[in-house]
């Protein structure tokens, strides 16, 4: 038995919040069976909300909180569930776990965090909603509201600075050299990447190889044979082959072929072992 993933959809946050949530997912396990799940980077980071979840790291018994935000992945996080649950995965950009945290992003690098410990119990009745099966609709419209008050004061020329950076990165698909961000910002690789890593986890480079991992990933995920790997791994921007499968491996701790032979995909990026 499979997740169900209800909704059959990632739902979009409202405009004014675009900047911010790439989007949500809503997924609910009604097996009790234990089941193995993979979290791998796409740059983002994000918050995990629920009310019942019996969440363990790495297949061991260090028990996740039922909620929790976390920062950008270097790679890939395991982790296994017992029992039934249901949760939202709020998918922010990067930045915006900067913003509500108000800490360095640097400092928050691979780390799960528990909602209690930062925020208290703010996040307390949207995890009873969670419980009382609520319309996650509702859940994530109310969600909306309460994210709008983190952008409700005026935004800085870092984080502009920032977002740009993140837009020209996106629109090139990750094949952007430290160069051509110095010359499309007007500042130094160092200074960038003090910035950057503040605001984002990782560096300029780091966050380059993800996109254009993804962007392999997109073509990828349109089909693929034994003749046309090398093609798209050119496509994407590798030097070859080999340098595409290791960079895989290191991100995703699978080779393209196990990747796409995974069949419970619940996101690009989270996927069932």
């Amino acid at each position: 038995m499979k997740f169900c993933v209800h909704l059959n959809m990632q739902i979009s946050p409202p405009k004014h919040l675009a900047p911010f949530i790439r989007h949500y997912i809503f997924l609910e396990n009604h097996e009790k069976d234990i089941k193995n799940v993979r979290l791998f980077t796409d740059g983002s980071t994000g918050l995990i909300l629920s009310a019942n979840m019996n969440l363990y790291s790495d297949f061991s018994e260090e028990h996740i909180p039922a909620s929790f935000f976390y920062g950008t992945l270097n790679s890939y996080k395991d982790f296994s569930s017992k029992g039934k649950f249901s949760f939202i995965a709020v998918v922010f950009q990067p930045y915006f776990l900067n913003m509500i945290l108000n800490t360095s992003a640097k400092e928050v690098k691979n780390q799960i965090v528990s909602v209690e410990d930062v925020l208290k119990d703010k996040l307390i009745r949207f995890q009873d909603q969670l419980f009382d099966k609520i319309n996650p609709l509702t859940i994530i419209d109310d969600l909306n509201i309460f994210f709008t008050r983190f952008i409700s004061k005026e935004t800085g020329t870092d984080y502009q600075l920032i977002a740009a950076i993140q837009q020209y990165i996106l629109q090139h698909k990750g094949s952007v050299s430290s160069k051509d961000l110095e010359y499309f910002t007007g500042y130094s690789e160092r200074h960038l990447e003090r910035k950057f890593e503040n605001y984002m986890g990782v560096s300029p480079k780091k966050y380059t190889n993800i996109i254009r991992l993804h962007y392999f990933l997109s073509l990828m995920n349109q089909g693929i044979s034994d003749e046309n790997m090398t093609s798209l791994s050119y496509h994407a921007g590798y030097s070859d082959q080999s340098h595409l499968i290791r960079e895989f491996k290191k991100s995703i701790g699978l080779t393209p072929r196990q990747y796409i032979k995974t069949e419970n995909k619940m996101a690009v990026n989270f996927i069932e072992l």
